[in-house]
């Protein structure tokens, strides 16, 4: 019989371990819609909404430098395993508190954040092991199968989940997650990793300075600082049209049809992710990324430009679909690029920018949609005669206006960052560290 090479036992591995996290994502999907539903209903306030969203972000944001440092120092496919534990227990604990009548708003508050804090650990540990497991060739495909699971529990959970809490109610979702997390948990415990070989620069023997060590690699090389902030500029302004959509579509339709928007959003994510799981992505990652996320803010003007719901279908659809271009160009360039003994704190700073600068937009998008925008495209507004002989006057054009703005400045931080040399050209400056 003939043994197995390491890359086909490394790619048999990651099916194994990404398969387990399907299924394990679109569980913490469905508990995920079930709680915000019932927090609104119990409450009725959208502000105890946002402040369960800030209760899992925030955590996560502050300890992930040293996060990042703990997934180099340790086994990666225990600290995923233990990160499943511990969030399964913080989830199987809401649901017997909710089944014995004793649930209350501090519990989810402080569940919310136990959870943030273990996907703190194990989102960068999974992602510093792809490289580990795949080939270099593959990575591309590897990158956007993972994509394919946030798109596909996006179009299954919310449905799957409303269907469980109209029958059973809210313990039998929290339940279901539960049993999802064991199964990412065994699919963890039937394989193993392979350790991450030593890098000159990648330990000092001292968590702060480890974690420090991670900055100080993407500080030192200008392509890759570049990089970052340009995804961090692009989360900032995508993070207006994700908070906006509702009252966008809601200003000239109904509530049903911002959902429909929302699950024709969701099949586009899907079909993006299974292109690039098939095609790999550009060749050329950093022309790649770009050209993406040019279109994805071109996507974002597109639904501004009109109060029609067809426009606004299309455009979404077509964003979603793009996102996993540039998401799996970018990733993959961070996995060449970057040491695998340090990926782990590299992503986690990568993550830590990106989970700590959208809840700014998040926060100022209200008032500024109500305060500014809205007056400055109302009937009589100041920009009525001007942006509004193109794209309408009237409730709900002002945050039309917005995305216009938003996704203006998206396509400009596309071209900033192709046409700064280091940015430009980090894939031929800048060493791969993956072989193959």
């Amino acid at each position: 019989m003939t043994e197995p090479t390491p890359a086909t036992s490394g790619l048999r591995t990651f099916f194994t371990v990404w398969a387990g996290q399907l299924v394990s994502v679109t569980g913490s999907t469905m508990s995920a819609f079930a709680v915000q539903f019932w927090i609104y209903a119990e409450t009725g306030s959208v502000t105890n909404l946002a402040m369960v969203s800030l209760a899992f972000s925030l955590p996560g944001v502050l300890v992930s430098p040293f996060a990042g440092a703990l997934v180099d120092r340790w086994d990666r496919r225990r600290v995923m395993f233990t990160a499943d534990s511990v969030a399964a227990a913080a989830t199987l604990a809401l649901a017997v508190l909710y089944a014995s009548d004793g649930l209350e708003l501090w519990h989810v508050f402080l569940v919310v954040a136990v959870i943030g804090l273990s996907n703190a650990f194990q989102e960068p540990a999974w992602l510093a092991s792809i490289s580990l497991l795949v080939p270099k060739a593959h990575l591309g495909r590897a990158n956007g199968l993972v994509q394919l699971n946030q798109g596909v529990s996006l179009v299954l959970a919310p449905a799957l989940a409303g269907a469980v809490l109209v029958t059973t109610g809210l313990q039998a979702v929290l339940f279901i997650d539960v049993a999802t997390f064991l199964v990412a948990m065994t699919a963890l415990a039937i394989v193993r990793f392979p350790r991450p070989e030593g890098h000159e620069t990648a330990s000092t023997g001292n968590l702060r300075a480890d974690a420090a060590l991670g900055w100080r690699f993407v500080r030192e090389r200008p392509g890759l600082f570049g990089l970052l902030w340009i995804y961090a500029g692009v989360n900032f302004s995508l993070a207006f049209a994700n908070v906006l959509l509702i009252p966008l579509v809601v200003a000239f339709a109904s509530e049903g049809a911002a959902g429909g928007v929302f699950s024709a959003a969701g099949v586009g994510l899907i079909v993006g992710s299974v292109a690039v799981s098939a095609w790999g992505g550009p060749k050329r990652r950093v022309r790649g990324t770009m050209m993406a996320i040019a279109g994805g803010g071109a996507f974002v003007m597109l639904c501004g430009l009109r109060p029609s719901l067809l426009l606004v279908a299309i455009a979404s659809v077509g964003l979603m679909t793009i996102v996993p271009v540039a998401n799996t160009s970018s990733q993959v360039l961070w996995q060449l690029k970057v040491p695998p003994a340090m990926q782990g704190r590299v992503f986690s700073i990568r993550r830590m920018i990106a989970q700590g600068i959208s809840p700014i937009a998040i926060l100022l998008s209200g008032p500024l949609a109500d305060n500014v925008f809205e007056p400055l495209l109302a009937e009589d507004g100041a920009l009525a005669n001007s942006v509004g002989a193109v794209i309408g006057t009237g409730v709900g054009r002002g945050v039309a206006f917005m995305f216009v703005v938003t996704g203006f400045l998206t396509v400009l931080l596309a071209i900033t960052g192709y046409l700064a040399p280091r940015i430009r050209n980090l894939e031929t400056e800048l060493p791969d560290y993956v072989a193959g």
